[in-house]
């Protein structure tokens, strides 16, 4: 039985009120149960883009659990004084999920990035989990999606990942995902971590929050992307002062 979360709007965007323990229980649950759910793990750049792309805000909006990935969520949510519990990021979900996946001998698909970030990621997951099984794997690099979803379809997966970066994995997941009664959940460059080929900010730069410094300084090139932060931040601010007036 799915259990409905309490959720917080952000910006437009519904993030569900749920520590990661409760949040990864539910899911736990759902896949026992062979339910279909659709995960997004938001952040300001995402709450954006939908803002800017109604057809997105729509696709978001149709998903069952919205998570707080990202420490902006958390202190918008803050700001306009409906507070979420934590962080729920995509790539420590995605872990423990994989881990208890193993647990249970579940069937996941991995889909996305570059071949050969796939290939090392699917290895990484069959050494480190090595109760899953790898039903079927797919790389980002593809034009045929029909081909793609019935390749999924055919895998009959528990879980599909899908590493295709947003807003192209929601598109993804939203147009496929009754191909296959899974947990469809997007996670970004996870598979680049995980596969060891991109690098975590390091454990006191997490609990500090400031991850987006640590990849900001590691790449320089994202400066563009990080002034989605200051921009989404801005707009929290004018719609707490808005709703006072």
């Amino acid at each position: 039985m799915s259990q409905k979360f309490t959720e917080v709007s952000v910006l437009g965007v519904n993030f569900i009120q749920a520590t990661v323990q409760q949040f990864l229980n539910q899911v736990y649950q759902d896949s026992l149960d062979r339910q279909n759910r659709f995960i997004v793990t938001a952040n300001p750049e995402i709450v954006l883009t939908a803002r800017a792309n109604h057809k997105y805000a729509q696709i978001v909006a149709g998903a069952d659990y919205t998570t707080a990935d990202g420490i902006g969520i958390i202190k918008g949510a803050q700001i306009l004084g409906t507070p979420l519990p934590e962080r729920i990021t995509g790539f420590d979900s995605m872990l423990a999920i994989l881990k208890w996946a193993g647990q249970h001998h579940k069937r996941v698909f991995l889909l996305g990035a570059k071949p050969e970030v796939v290939k090392a990621a699917v290895t990484k997951v069959e050494v480190k989990f090595p109760g899953i099984k790898i039903c079927g794997w797919q790389d980002g690099y593809f034009e045929d999606e029909d081909a793609v979803a019935e390749k999924i379809r055919s895998a009959h997966p528990d879980f599909v990942f899908a590493a295709l970066g947003f807003p192209k994995q929601e598109y993804f997941i939203a147009k496929y995902r009754h191909v296959a009664d899974a947990i469809w959940m997007g996670v970004g460059g996870s598979f680049d971590v995980l596969a060891g080929f991109a690098q975590r900010a390091p454990q006191k730069w997490q609990d500090h929050h400031v991850e987006w410094l640590y990849r900001l300084l590691k790449e320089p090139s994202r400066i563009g992307r990080m002034m989605a932060l200051p921009k989404y931040l801005g707009l929290v601010y004018l719609q707490k002062l808005t709703h006072k007036s």
